[in-house]
């Protein structure tokens, strides 16, 4: 993506920035409780020259990347795999409508007794989370696929396995990913609430640190932080679907 694509999509962000600048300089806001943006923003250039502060990133991308990666692949596999026969109206259907309205956060203490305080907990919170909406694009784009390309497919003497890899997959893509970019969202909402809930490290752990010390700009910066990280992602993930996608048009 050309760096005047970027910024021409990313107009209302740098607006509402300017906005909170403006509201601060002039007073209208307390800079004491609500730092500028230009403060935050240069204390963050700053902070990675921070090993304490690249260490907690570090840990925060580690746990996002693995549950979010585990997510997409699973959910993919799950939903395409129970498109193919009756499991998914007689069992992934029922059990989405009792899980997916469930707050995953409720879950984390009893994820944290089972899997302990590091790296795992936190990561299975981020996958039990970001999987749903991957899963539900997979089940819901596989089933859509219209059953006269899998005859013809099938007809040329396709295999099943074949089929899917061929047929099913590639028209069910575009859903998977609009899943997959629901899934980004969530993943970073996920993991930086688990790192709140339960501090030790990562940018949640940060904003705790820096609340009780009352240092308002190094509380923003790990939000400003998260934040940036998910607008990154966003944007990696739809250059990818215009690559990958060349015949759909950009959403």
């Amino acid at each position: 993506m050309s760096l005047s694509r970027l910024l021409a999509r990313s107009y209302s962000p740098i607006l509402l920035l300017l906005g909170w600048e403006v509201l601060v300089r002039s007073g209208a806001m307390p800079s004491v409780l609500v730092p500028a943006p230009s403060n935050v923003i240069l204390r963050l250039v700053q902070s990675f020259g921070d090993p304490v502060f690249l260490f907690d990133l570090q840990q925060t991308l580690f746990r996002l990347f693995s549950g979010l990666a585990l997510a997409i692949v699973l959910g993919t596999a799950i939903g395409v795999a129970s498109a193919q026969g009756g499991i998914g109206e007689q069992i992934l259907e029922p059990l989405m409508r009792v899980l997916a309205p469930i707050p995953k956060i409720a879950l984390f203490p009893a994820l944290l007794l089972l899997f302990g305080f590091d790296h795992l907990s936190r990561i299975i919170l981020v996958l039990i989370d970001a999987i749903i909406p991957v899963l539900l694009a997979a089940y819901y784009g596989a089933r859509a696929v219209d059953e006269r390309l899998l005859w013809s497919a099938r007809s040329a003497g396709t295999s099943p396995a074949g089929c899917i890899w061929r047929v099913v997959l590639p028209a069910a893509l575009p859903g998977i990913l609009t899943g997959v970019r629901i899934a980004i969202v969530i993943a970073c909402i996920v993991v930086f609430l688990s790192e709140m809930v339960q501090p030790g490290d990562g940018l949640g752990d940060l904003v705790i640190r820096a609340a009780r010390a009352f240092r308002t700009i190094d509380m923003f910066v790990p939000i400003v932080t998260i934040s940036i990280l998910g607008f990154l992602m966003d944007h990696a993930l739809a250059l990818i679907r215009r690559r990958v996608l060349v015949w759909m048009p950009e959403s």
